[in-house]
């Protein structure tokens, strides 16, 4: 892919973000290339919660419709307890959300939105994806700046924007190495067809359970044909930061003793679970220097407790279209535009997914009228907007630059 004329702009990272990202700036008339390293277009195979600040930026983009075909519109979320199964209401969702903030919290699966992100890239423009393209190095001068690829290629860009994911080479190039800390947990992930669940388990909503040293979460995606299955427990031997490493039923099982007989339903009804280690990064004095900028997880990766990993990367794939539509003719300018609008959202967005982390599974869970008493302490529905509407209500197609 070598380049004698500079790219206007390259994205590295085929992911949600970077597409995302290439098609909010087609969307304003820039023209963009994606360099994926992948040799095949493909998410993992998992779920996304999408709230409604996500959706405010995809409907925005022209998907709305597309997302009808594929989306679960969920009508609540519900609690349970680990070991009883009562249940409760936890925060309701479907038109309580469009009411309240504009637009629906939405449950997919990733490759469904991936999917739907790629053909609409690619309707503006059909050669817009190189795949097979591993970023190795990045050189730049006040004028442009190059990425080096694995086969030997390169390519030069009056602005680079790296969405190239949490083990991200390019902001080791600029900023060089980053060392995670553990969590001290591990997560699990799978997939479970809803047609082969009793009848009580393939409701259409989001269910958390909550219990001591672990968390459990299953919900709907595509159309509801399928459930997704994530499930994080406190464990200290397994530190591999890797989403498609294969475990077993049986360890996943072994995870969870005590644990309700549906949450085992949905164990032993998973053909092939993964697991992966939960680790932590601290936030970033800087992800942007001079005609590169970092994007997404690349930048501001953040645990699962708040849902908004995906999310997070598509608001900041607005804001930064917007930034360089604006600033067209100075990068430098955009992307420092760009990076003062989202640093303190996305830090509150981590620290508050870290601060989670305390309340999915405390260890006085374990009793569960202790859990009764916390249900009713953090979890009841007028508690739970008060800590939501800051994250639901910003609307990135809204701020001014």
């Amino acid at each position: 892919m070598a380049s004698t004329n500079p790219i206007p702009i390259l994205i590295i990272g085929g992911g949600i973000g970077g597409l995302t990202t290439a098609l909010a700036l087609l969307h304003r008339g820039l023209d963009v290339t994606v360099c994926e390293q992948a040799p095949v277009l493909r998410e993992v195979g998992a779920g996304v919660q999408i709230g409604p600040n996500g959706t405010h930026v995809l409907y925005a983009l022209g998907l709305e419709e597309p997302l009808r075909r594929l989306q679960v519109l969920p009508p609540r979320r519900q609690l349970r307890h680990w070991r009883t199964g009562e249940t409760w209401n936890w925060y309701d969702l479907g038109a309580a959300s469009v009411e309240r903030y504009g637009t629906p919290h939405i449950l997919l699966h990733r490759n469904d939105l991936h999917g739907l992100l790629v053909d609409a890239v690619r309707a503006r423009k059909p050669d817009a994806i190189k795949l097979g393209m591993r970023a190795t190095g990045l050189a730049q001068s006040a004028d442009a700046a190059t990425v080096h690829f694995a086969d030997g290629q390169s390519a030069t860009a009056t602005a680079i924007i790296a969405a190239d994911g949490i083990h991200s080479p390019i902001r080791q190039c600029l900023f060089g190495p980053s060392k995670p800390t553990f969590t001290g947990c591990i997560a699990w992930r799978g997939l479970v067809a809803t047609d082969g669940l009793p009848p009580h388990l393939a409701q259409h909503v989001t269910t958390n359970w909550l219990g001591p040293h672990g968390h459990v979460l299953h919900y709907p995606i595509r159309r509801g044909e399928l459930m997704n299955f994530i499930s994080i427990v406190e464990r200290a031997d397994w530190q591999v930061e890797s989403w498609i490493v294969e475990g077993s039923r049986e360890e996943l099982a072994g995870d969870f003793p005590g644990w309700h007989d549906d949450v085992h339903t949905f164990i032993n009804a998973i053909a092939t679970p993964y697991k992966w280690a939960l680790l932590a990064r601290g936030p970033m004095e800087r992800w942007t220097k001079g005609r590169v900028a970092l994007l997404g997880d690349a930048c501001h990766p953040t645990l699962p407790f708040l849902g908004q990993g995906a999310v997070m990367a598509i608001e900041d794939a607005y804001v930064i279209a917007v930034c360089l539509t604006k600033y067209a003719d100075d990068p430098q300018r955009a992307f420092a535009r760009y990076e003062d609008i989202r640093k303190e959202r996305t830090s509150a967005v981590v620290r508050k997914s870290h601060e989670n982390r305390r309340h999915v599974f405390s260890p006085a869970l374990a009793d569960s009228g202790a859990l009764a008493i916390e249900v009713a302490r953090y979890w009841q529905q007028e508690h739970v907007k008060d800590r939501l509407d800051w994250l639901y209500q910003y609307d990135a197609t809204a701020i001014a630059v």
